[in-house]
This record gives C-alpha cells, structure tokens and sequence, in this order.
C-alpha cells in the first residue's frame, strides 16, 4: 500500500574500497579485503591480487545466460581488458588470466574452484554461489560457481566488486541469499515511476542481488480503478519491455492487480475479468502474479451477490470472500498454468500481530501456499522486530512476507522531505521468521536507491549487516566511487536523514552528524576560553563550507543524472542554508571581534538566504503530498534563528 488514505559534518570519511597495489602478475603485498554489497555469508583473503590483462579468456560452461556473460566482459573490460575471449568451458586456457564460469556441479568447475583455494559446499542453497580468484600453479584463476543461473549471475556481480582497474582481489567467496524474496513494491501514491526510471532500477536490483520486483502503482488504473479493463497496446508493450529488463537482471517481476474497490468475489464474470488480466501478461513472460487488497473498506459489499454468499458485511465476512477469491486465483488458474510462483497478496488488514474475525477467516482458510504480506507492527513501523515477526507467522499461520514501508514519503508527515537514513532498525534474525522483505520507495526512484542498499544487504545477510557501512557505499555507488562525491552526499544524507512515522515521533532523527557538531561548538562558545571559541569558529566555518559545497560537487559528479534531476530542489534549497549557515558563522566571528555593526548585517544576510531557501518547494505532480522541502529542519534553521540572540 501506499501510505497516504538514490566528509559528512565534522569528521565523516568514506569507507575506500582498496583492492590492490600495482605490480607485475601479483601484487607483492596481501591487499585489505574489497567490501562487497550485499557482504558475503563468507569471505577471505586468498593471496596476492592478480593482473587484469589486455586479453583474458572466459571459459563458460553450460547454461550460462548472456547477461551473465555480458556482466563479466563489461567488469575485464572496465579493468582495462581490451580483447576477451570466450570459448566453451573445457577449452584451453589463456597464458594469462582465465576465468572459469558454471554451475558448481560440474566437475570442471569444481575442480578449478579447488585448484584456486575455493569451497565446494555439500549443499547450497538456491540463488548460493561460490568464488575463488588466485595464483594456481595453472596461472592466475577467477572461478564463477552458481548452484543455477541466479548464483552463477550473482558470483558475475561479486567479481565486479572486487575488480579495480587492472586488478582483481584474490578472495574466495561462498554465499547465498538469508532470505528468499528481495526487492521493492512500487506501491506508492503520486506521479509512478517513468519507464525510464524502472530500466535503471531493475539494472540496479541485479547488482544488489535482488530478485523480486511487485509492480503495483496506486495511479496506474488499469490495475486498480479500472483493473477489468484490458491494457492498451502501447502500454502492454512498456510492461513487455519492463518484463524483459527484470529477466536480463534475474529480478523476479510480480504482476500485481489491485480489484478490491469494485470486485465482486462471488461474480464467476469478475473471476474470469482477474484471469484475463493476469494471462494478457503471462503471455510474454510473467509468472509471478499478486493481489492487492490493501487501502479498502470491509462494511460494504461491491455487489448484493456478496452479500447472499458470504453474509452481512463484516470484517469475518470480508476474509471469507477474499479467501474464495485468492484459493480460486491459486488453484484455479495459477496451478494450472505451467512456470508460475505461489500467488502473493496484501491483506486489508495489513499492520499489527492482533488477532481478528478477518485474519482468522484468512489464516483458516487460505490454501497454505499463498503469501501472506505485512506490514510490520504499524503501517510505518519505527522497527520491527523477530519477536514481531514470530506474532505475525502465527496471527497469519505462514511466514510473514514483510512490506516496509520505508523509505516511501506519499504520506503528510514526510511532505517535503527525501528519505535518505540508513535502512535500519530492522532485527538481525528476521530471515529465520519472514518469506522476504520488499521495501516500498519514494516516488523518487534514484533517490530510492540509498535505502535499496541496505535493505539489499540486510536481506542478503542479516546477520553481518551494517547500516553506516551499506550507507556509505550507496554514496559511493551515486558518485562512481569518488570520494570527494561521496563526501558531499553523505553531507547531503544527512540533512534528509529524518524518518517520520503515522505518529508525531520520528524513527531516525534529521541530521545527526550537523546535530553533534552544532552541539560540539554550542558547548565551546558557551564554556570555552576566547582561544577555544575561535577554534570553535574555525570547525564550524569548515562544516558550513562543506554543505554550502556540497551542492556544486554533487551536480558535476553524481554519475546519475536523475538523482540530480529527483533532489533539484532540495540541493538548490541546500545549497542556499549552506550560505545562509556561513554568514552566520561571519557574525559570530565579528560579535567576538566587537564589529557589530558588520555582524548585524552578516546575520541580516542570513535570514535572507535561509528565508529564500524555505520558500522552495518539491516538484509539481511529483510527490505527494507537495510541500516546502526540508533541510537539516529542526536542527540548521534553529541554530541560524538562535544565533543572532547569543551574547
């Protein structure tokens, strides 16, 4: 559902990626471990770090799709190979670097993997994969090791991690999924994401390892006001094209139809209507199909016919009809269409762990099959926790299958604001007790794409994921890795760091970094010598001049240009606080000089720019609700309107 009715301050440095020192066919010196997201289940050293010649060779075995493959020459090449040559695995190997890329049950693979140091596990779990690069008495290896396509793809994605130019970290990996689903749900009110914008965030999940994608926009109404309806041709296609980009990017894309307004279960018309709708996708691909019936009433009935077979509208009455509904959809029409996933659904009832009529109609009579999501213990949960999630499998008799509600902004107490926070406050242990988690983004899709790292990571590997760490590496994926760029973005992070609830009580506080170091010069200028203030004055003139520059050094580096086009306003609004903060930190400097007449004006100035910056408001037909973009509020603004009255 919807919820409405893409040096930080002080001393922040960005985590770099160092793989390797320069040097002949190894490197002399073991490098740091590369840091990979999602972190591997398991990952270590494993020697020196190999040269990326002009002419690898890839050998690949059998079932190894094309995007894989085209994932692997785009990571040799951006290492600097000029000529890479594939053959068929088996052929011979190259004079220099030879990768080996299959299925982990081939011998062939198996025996490379522990010529390079690697593990063959007895068992691997699906999407699971295996890594091994090194020196071997053969030469130098890279082993892709995939228990199915998806591993073999995922292995492509870890090795692009660990390649630099010219070199690649010897490591061995072996790995796999916590969770079985991964992914968003476009599931947002306002302006739906461009087709533009879902290419780039489907190419996106497959370099995060997600694999499920829910198609829902609340304002496409061929999905909900007008759900009966047949797609027009032109935008069959777009989701023909979409279908396509999510397969290429082994993401899993969910058809989802949201009848519940105007459905009549009992209707056989109505029945048919669903399936049509689902077959006019399945046609070109989609075998992942979902009911939405979030955001609607229980105490009416859509039809009488309802009300003769399923009895006064109640909210028990509710569940036995959507329980008709869904059991027809599975075992009617999925079971009997080869290649489809068990049908996914959003109840009407979609937040808490309570026990009710409705969800135990649902949990008695849904064929045990069918998912079940949720959305945590609110709507916008401040957390969610395993001992949540054990309530949630048992209210629903299933594992839970988690919609959160994070980073979406569609509702009034995120009216102005970017959700750039770290995906965080979600328990460590939930994989043991959830199907999966998708988050639901902001209208915003590169800007979305901040949270998507981490739920990406935590859903890779709960119990090895670190916020801050995920946080920083989405800057650096935004700045093609630049650390000055990543700088600047976390600085930006920050003053969108704010993530409300439904209630009046945030669950991560806005602009935590800017907060401590206001807190740290509040403390000097109050207790501090003149000496001490001055230096104050120094740290705080240099965190202003980092968010008055921030701005610039994000528009001329972030490699995404719709990030820059989604966050104009708030890096224009940024830009000018940045300003507005320096003038102010020039009055304190002239008050202690004894110019007040210079530190009058330098204040007055001040308020002018922060005035012109709170007058900005987001981009019509984009978000909603619409509104003045927020800025470190809270924090910057009541610092500047303070500072003029300090003694």
């Amino acid at each position: 559902m919807g919820v409405s009715p893409r040096r930080g301050v002080g001393v922040l440095v960005a985590a770099a990626v160092l793989l390797v020192t320069a040097g002949g066919g190894s490197a002399s010196a073991a490098p740091a471990l590369p840091v990979v997201t999602p972190t591997p289940q398991h990952i270590a050293a494993n020697g020196p770090a190999l040269v990326v010649p002009g002419a690898p060779t890839v050998l690949v075995g059998a079932g190894v799709d094309q995007p894989t493959k085209d994932a692997i020459a785009a990571t040799l090449t951006g290492a600097g190979a000029t000529r890479i040559r594939f053959a068929p695995l088996g052929s011979r190997p190259g004079r220099e670097l030879t990768v080996l890329v299959g299925a982990v049950t081939d011998p062939t693979v198996a025996d490379a993997l522990r010529a390079t140091g690697g593990q063959v596990p007895a068992t691997l779990p699906a999407e699971g994969y295996s890594l091994a690069s090194g020196p071997t008495p053969a030469g130098p290896r890279v082993v892709l090791a995939g228990n199915d396509p998806d591993g073999v793809f995922y292995a492509a994605q870890t090795l692009r991690q660990i390649t630099a130019k010219h070199r690649v970290a010897s490591v061995t990996v072996t790995d796999h999924p916590a969770m079985a689903l991964r992914g968003t749900i476009e599931g947002f009110y306002g302006a739906p994401w461009s087709q533009a914008d879902r290419l780039d965030q489907l190419a996106t999940y497959g370099r995060l390892k997600m694999n499920t994608y829910i198609y829902t926009p609340k304002d496409d109404a061929y999905l909900r006001d007008r759900w009966r309806d047949p797609y027009p041709a032109a935008e069959l296609a777009q989701l023909r094209e979409l279908v396509a980009a999510a397969e290429r990017n082994h993401v899993r894309f969910t058809f989802a139809v949201a009848p519940g307004l105007s459905i009549c279960y009992s209707d056989p018309a109505d029945l048919a209507a669903l399936e049509a709708k689902f077959a006019s996708v399945y046609a070109f691909g989609v075998r992942s199909f979902y009911i939405s019936l979030d955001d609607i009433s229980y105490k009416s009935w859509n039809c009488a016919g309802d009300e003769a077979a399923f009895g006064a509208p109640s909210a028990g009455a509710a569940g036995a009809a959507q329980t008709f509904l869904l059991n027809h959809v599975q075992r009617d029409y999925l079971d009997d269409n080869p290649g489809t996933r068990l049908l996914q659904f959003v109840s009407t009832e979609y937040y808490d762990t309570a026990d009710s009529p409705y969800k135990t109609a649902l949990r008695t009579g849904l064929d045990p099959r069918i998912v079940v999501q949720w959305t945590g213990p609110d709507t916008v949960p401040p957390a969610v926790t395993v001992a949540q999630a054990k309530e949630a499998d048992a209210v629903w008799g299933r594992r839970a299958f988690l919609w959160d509600n994070y980073p979406v902004n569609d509702y009034g107490q995120a009216a102005g604001r970017l959700l750039l926070a770290p995906y965080d406050a979600r328990e460590p242990g939930l994989s043991a007790e959830l199907a999966g988690i998708v988050v639901n983004p902001m209208n915003q899709a590169s800007a979305s794409t901040v949270a998507e790292f981490g739920a990406a990571s935590f859903t890779w590997n709960d119990g090895d994921y670190d916020p801050q760490r995920t946080w920083v590496q989405a800057a650096g994926y935004l700045a093609g890795d630049d650390p000055a760029t990543t700088d600047a973005l976390l600085t930006f992070f920050d003053t969108q760091h704010l993530a409300p609830t439904f209630g009046d009580t945030p669950w991560q506080p806005q602009a935590p970094m800017l907060a401590a170091r206001i807190a740290e010069f509040d403390t000097a200028w109050a207790t501090g010598s003149r000496g001490e203030r001055s230096r104050a004055l120094v740290e705080l003139d240099g965190t202003a001049r980092q968010l008055a520059g921030a701005t610039a050094r994000i528009r001329a580096h972030v490699v995404d240009p719709a990030f820059l086009t989604e966050t104009a306003p708030w890096l224009d609004a940024l830009q000018l606080w940045g300003q507005a903060f320096q003038r102010t930190v020039d009055g304190l400097r002239q008050r202690q000089a004894g110019a007040e007449a210079a530190a009058t004006m330098s204040f007055a100035d001040s308020a002018a720019l922060a005035g012109r910056a709170a007058a900005i408001r987001t981009i019509p037909g984009t978000t909603r609700p619409q509104g003045p973009v927020k800025v470190a509020d809270g924090v910057l603004d009541t610092f500047l309107a303070a500072a003029p009255t300090r003694p």
